[in-house]
C-alpha cells in the first residue's frame, strides 16, 4: 500500500460529478455508443498504460468509477488489479493497473478513469522535478491554494505523491496574513493580533515583502514568514536576521520562482519554496486503457 493517505471521500465526491457530466443525470444516464454497440453479457481485460514517463498519482480512482458506474446503471463489476504504488516513476509502456469485468462498465468509465489519473500523475510528476531540484538543499517544496476547483484534496494529494508538502488545505485551517489584510487592519501587528485574538489556536503565516516586515512579523509573534518576490540576495539578508533573533521561525520562499533557480533561492536558507504552478500549470501525463475483449 501506498504512504501517502488517499482523500477517498473527497474523491468520490469528484467521479460523481464527473459522471453526470458524461452520462447526465436524466433516470441513472447513459452512454448512448456504449449501450448500442457492446453486449451486455460481454466480459474483457484491459490494460491502464502509461503512454510517456512520469510519477503515478490517483490510482485508487480506477475502482471507484467503475464501481460508481455499475451502481447506476447495473451493466456489471469491473475487478481492479494495481500493478504500481502511487507515487512511483513510470515509464512509457508500463502497465499502471488491470481492469477485469463488464466490457460495458469499463468503456463508459474509461475517460473518467483516465482524465483524473492523468490530471494527478501530471501534479505529481511536476513536483517530483521540484523535490529532485531541492534534493540535499534542505529545502521543501509546498503548494498553494491555487488548485482546480472541486480538484484540490486529490491535487494536494497528488503532490505529496510527487515529494512535496501541503500547506494548507483551505482559509480555515491556517491563518494568512497577505498584503490586502495588513491594509484592511491598519497594519501588519494589527492583522495579527486581531486573527490572534480571534483564533488563538489557529496558526498564522505572515507574508512579507522586505526585512524589516520580517522582524516586525517575528516581533509580533509569527513562526511563519512567507517572504514574496525577494532576489536571492534580499532574502539571504532576511532569513540571517530572522535567524538572529532566536526564535524558532520557519521561513518560505514564495512568488515566481522557476525550477531554474530553486537552487540559488534554497541556498539562502529558506525552509521551503511555494509553488503554485505545481497545481495550476502542470501538464498532465498521457495515460491511456487499451482493451482486449478476448482477454476476459
Amino acid at each position: 500500500m501506498t504512504g501517502f493517505a488517499f482523500p477517498r471521500t473527497e474523491a468520490l465526491l469528484v467521479v460523481e460529478r464527473a459522471l453526470d457530466e458524461d452520462l447526465g443525470t436524466a433516470d441513472g444516464g447513459r452512454d448512448v455508443t456504449t449501450l448500442a454497440t457492446v453486449p451486455a453479457a460481454q466480459r474483457s481485460t484491459s490494460h491502464v498504460v502509461a503512454r510517456a514517463d512520469g510519477v503515478v498519482a490517483g490510482l485508487p480512482v480506477a475502482a471507484l468509477v467503475l464501481d460508481a458506474v455499475q451502481r447506476r446503471l447495473g451493466t456489471g463489476a469491473v475487478r481492479v488489479d494495481v500493478h504500481v504504488e502511487d507515487g512511483a516513476r513510470v515509464a512509457r509502456g508500463d502497465h499502471l493497473a488491470t481492469l477485469r469485468g463488464s466490457t460495458r462498465t469499463t468503456l463508459i468509465a474509461e475517460r473518467t478513469i483516465l482524465n483524473v489519473l492523468s490530471r494527478t500523475s501530471g501534479v505529481a510528476t511536476h513536483t517530483r522535478r521540484w523535490a529532485d531540484a531541492l534534493d540535499g538543499t534542505g529545502a521543501t517544496v509546498l503548494d498553494t491554494r491555487k488548485t482546480t476547483p472541486g480538484l484540490r484534496a486529490l491535487e494536494k494529494y497528488a503532490v505529496r505523491c510527487g515529494g512535496g508538502t501541503n500547506k494548507r488545505m483551505g482559509l480555515y485551517d491556517v491563518a494568512m496574513v497577505k498584503d490586502n489584510h495588513k491594509l484592511a487592519a491598519g497594519g501588519l501587528t494589527e492583522a495579527y493580533d486581531a486573527i490572534r485574538a480571534a483564533y488563538p489556536d489557529v496558526d498564522v503565516q505572515v507574508e512579507v515583502t522586505t526585512t524589516a516586515e520580517a522582524l516586525e512579523s517575528v516581533a509580533a509573534g509569527a513562526r511563519f514568514l512567507l517572504c514574496d518576490n525577494m532576489s536571492p540576495a534580499l532574502l539571504r539578508e532576511t532569513v540571517r536576521a530572522v535567524r538572529a533573533t532566536g526564535e524558532r521561525v520557519e521561513v518560505e520562499a514564495t512568488g515566481g520562482l522557476t525550477l531554474e533557480v530553486a537552487r540559488d533561492y534554497a541556498a539562502t536558507g529558506v525552509d521551503y519554496l511555494s509553488v503554485g504552478g505545481l497545481t495550476h500549470s502542470s501538464p498532465i501525463v498521457d495515460i491511456a486503457l487499451d482493451l482486449d475483449p478476448e482477454g476476459a
